[in-house]
């Protein structure tokens, strides 16, 4: 039965499995002399697992359920090769109960019922209690977990399952709430060093025949990232390659010889891609664009769709970087046809030029926070009949139902912007856009402040007395939306989309 936890599923010495039963339900096979590596080096007791001290303290739920001191159901929660199965095998191995093992990519839900029938008549008669291991259980759909909940419940059996994926996903909350949740974490490089030198001297291993050299031990330990079966794995490819050679020592040739490609912690369906792509959007909202790029790669490396990378980046142009840089959004978007357009590996580099262009330029959150302050006043049933004056009014009859009345047209004042009522009654006044002072939007930040007060046909703030000057005092025009080089704003001859206003009234609003 192939499993995706620490080890494969077979027997220790002295494991008291059930006999087979229903099609799919078998207990552990036993361990032969020929069985891979990891699968020979698999703990004998609690003692040698190694990696998750948070679960081994004394009266910690880990020991109770290996011991079998308390009958309680445990899910075990942990990425592959952090000792989900090894776990298993400890309890079939310690305890005077029954166990049955299964696999959720074989079994169904009438070999979970066979398995609980039997469980029921033998507790009935006075027989051992039934421990149900159950690999890959979030493999099982609804209803197959649902037919656990009655005989966990009444402890009918003690479940024992183990999954990679999130159980607050993956598992169904009446199931997660009548179990006990232990998180196993990724070994730490010490962890998988120790486990490696325990292979190569151990009988059980490579019982001394070979000698690691330092710098292949390093490149086993980096390879595993963390996962114990992985770097097994690898120190057995190596070893057989070495063999080959007729070398009695592993060195760093061999090693890379053996395996060369580095392990990517990544599910695109469990908590690695939403995890990944997080850790990837906030390094380029904090402008870290080394990070942007290591979880790019990342991502890239470990087969994530493209085109997910690319809707990310569309949205994180408009929702991080905005008005600060106008042009982000095109670059986005760009990268995104590229990604269809010419497809990867080539399209990687349109992805690392737009994350990088993304998490340099300068950041604003103001169309998100605009967006959603209207969003909510929408909900909370703000917002009246549209203004008579900009009701449609193109079709018959529509002037008599004084659509379109009093309607002034922008671009007959020589501004291009005239004093008008644009929103509902109840919202007039209202502020929803409020720019930063960062890239481009520092124009807008200036500029807007005299567009509202035009629009809203406020009076100009009082102007601060300025300085005797040999002449008239020139006129001051506010620049239109851009940035000259190094993001600096223009100002200057005026041209499409310029605000221009007195200079008492700019000079005031350009104060603010």
């Amino acid at each position: 039965m192939e499993s995706d936890a620490l080890f494969s599923l077979g027997a220790p010495a002295g494991s008291r499995s059930a006999p087979a039963g229903p099609a799919g339900v078998d207990g552990f096979t036993p361990v032969a002399d020929d069985s891979p590596l990891p699968v020979r080096m698999r703990p004998a007791n609690l003692d040698e697992l190694v990696g998750q001290g948070h679960l081994l303290a004394p009266g910690a739920p880990l020991r109770q359920l290996v011991s079998g001191g308390a009958p309680m159901s445990v899910i075990l929660w942990g990425p592959p090769g952090t000792g989900k199965t090894t776990i298993a095998h400890l309890v079939a191995a310690a305890t005077d109960r029954t166990f049955v093992a299964m696999s959720a990519l074989s079994a169904g839900v009438k070999d979970v019922r066979a398995v609980i029938e039997t469980a029921r008549r033998q507790r009935r008669s006075g027989g051992q209690q039934t421990v149900l291991f159950i690999d890959e259980v979030h493999r099982f759909s609804k209803t197959q977990q649902d037919s656990l909940l009655a005989a966990v419940e009444d402890r009918t059996v003690t479940l024992l399952a183990a999954t990679t994926e999130n159980p607050y996903f993956s598992v169904i909350s009446p199931l997660l709430s009548r179990c006990v949740l232990l998180t196993l974490q990724p070994l730490g490089d010490d962890a998988v060093r120790g486990l490696l030198r325990r292979a190569v001297a151990d009988e059980r291993g490579l019982a001394g025949a070979f000698t690691l050299a330092s710098d292949a031990e390093d490149h086993l330990v980096r390879l595993a990232g963390g996962d114990v079966r992985k770097a097994l794995t690898a120190l057995e490819a190596a070893a057989a390659s070495a063999t080959a050679l007729g070398a009695e020592r592993i060195d760093l040739a061999t090693a890379e010889q053996a395996v060369d490609v580095a392990a990517v912690r990544y599910d695109r369906d469990g908590d690695a891609h939403y995890d990944v792509i997080s850790a990837f959007i906030k390094s380029m909202r904090g402008s870290d664009v080394d990070a942007a790029v290591h979880w790019l790669a990342r991502m890239l490396v470990a087969g994530e769709d493209a085109r997910f990378i690319a809707r990310r980046l569309v949205i994180f142009a408009s929702e991080d970087v905005g008005m600060a840089d106008p042009g982000a959004l095109s670059v986005a978007t760009a990268a995104a046809h590229a990604v269809e357009y010419v497809g990867l590996p080539e399209a990687q580099l349109n992805l690392a030029q737009a994350v990088i262009h993304l998490a340099t330029a300068p950041k604003s959150n103001s169309a998100t926070t605009a967006i959603g302050a209207a969003i909510a006043d929408v909900r909370a049933g703000r917002g009246g009949a549209v203004p008579r004056g900009l009701r449609d009014a193109h079709y018959a009859g529509a002037r008599g139902l004084g659509h379109g009345t009093g309607y002034r047209y922008p671009h007959d004042d020589q501004r291009g912007v005239l004093t008008q009522q644009y929103v509902p009654d109840d919202l007039v006044g209202t502020d929803y856009y409020q720019p930063s002072p960062h890239g481009a939007e520092r124009s807008v930040a200036t500029r807007l402040p005299v567009l509202r007060r035009i629009v809203r046909g406020l009076p100009a703030p009082p102007a601060r007395p300025e300085a005797p000057t040999a002449g008239p005092p020139t006129p001051v025009r506010v620049a239109s939306v851009g940035a000259g080089e190094n993001g600096r704003p223009t100002t200057g001859a005026d041209g499409p989309g310029t605000v221009q206003d007195s200079g008492t009234d700019a000079a005031g609003e350009g104060q603010q």
